[in-house]
């Protein structure tokens, strides 16, 4: 079924209309380690035009520091504090909504940082666990699966960091978080409780938060429907679809998440 592009299609981005702008990482902003075109250029004249700038990610393998690190290697000024990723909003979340929490954490480092910088206990002792904590964890093994299974099948609750089953690599794809969760929901027969990251309404509302600016003001600009541009429909900020990583014009065509733009690169937003 093919359903109609937007009226705003191929049409440059006149940033003045906006206050604020949100950047999806991996795919709009670079691509493993590569910086994309006109990407420097574009954040210079957002600092100088003294817009907001707010960098967000569904990668629960990359803390705040490490983002803004990676962030700052490429030439791009930022501070912590403009960047939102999936493993800092989980232990957020966790410290917002229960404080008194001890974590079995399925997932790398950056969960187990941020977990750390927020206070929260931590087990690896399913028995122990008030809560167990799925992200991507490319070192997932049987015991994890299985020690996972016991804490839930023991009362512990599932909180998922962000709903990707899969995600872009060079020369392809890799399993994501979601596959991982759903073998361990599999294997407990119970459901996921809560979810963190993109397109959830618990992420949107933390951009806002730190932006501090109207949703109308903001523009949300991602290289993928079902994260970034839902994202955007989710607390009414405008959307702008780029196509330098996962969705093509096609992918457009055939969904029901229409961006308000589509640009083929970051040379499109005007100053």
């Amino acid at each position: 079924m093919s359903f109609p592009l937007p009226k705003r299609q191929g049409i440059s981005v006149n940033t003045a209309l906006f206050d604020a702008f949100c950047f999806d990482l991996d795919g709009t902003v670079y691509v493993s380690d590569i910086v994309l075109p006109h990407v420097l250029d574009t954040m210079s004249k957002l600092r100088k035009a003294n817009k907001r700038v707010l960098f967000i990610s569904n990668s629960p393998t990359q803390s705040r520091a490490s983002a803004a690190g990676k962030l700052r290697k490429f030439g791009i000024d930022v501070q912590e504090q403009e960047v939102l990723t999936a493993a800092y909003l989980a232990a957020k979340f966790m410290s917002e909504n229960d404080r008194a929490s001890t974590a079995f954490i399925v997932g790398e480092g950056a969960l187990h940082e941020e977990f750390e910088n927020f206070g929260l206990a931590q087990t690896t002792d399913p028995f122990e666990s008030t809560h167990v904590v799925v992200g991507l964890d490319r070192h997932f093994t049987y015991q994890k699966l299985n020690d996972a299974m016991l804490a839930l099948r023991n009362g512990a609750k599932l909180i998922v960091t962000n709903p990707d089953p899969a995600c872009p690599v060079p020369g392809g794809l890799q399993a994501d978080t979601m596959s991982i969760a759903k073998a361990i929901e599999t294997a407990a027969e119970t459901k996921i409780e809560t979810m963190i990251g993109k397109p959830t309404a618990y992420f949107a509302h933390a951009m806002l938060e730190l932006l501090n600016v109207p949703a109308k003001s903001s523009l949300i600009i991602g290289d993928r429907l079902e994260t970034d541009i839902l994202l955007g429909k989710t607390v009414g900020m405008p959307t702008c679809l780029v196509l330098t990583g996962a969705a093509t014009i096609q992918h457009v065509e055939q969904s029901a998440y229409k961006p308000d733009y589509i640009i083929s690169n970051l040379s499109e937003l005007i100053f």
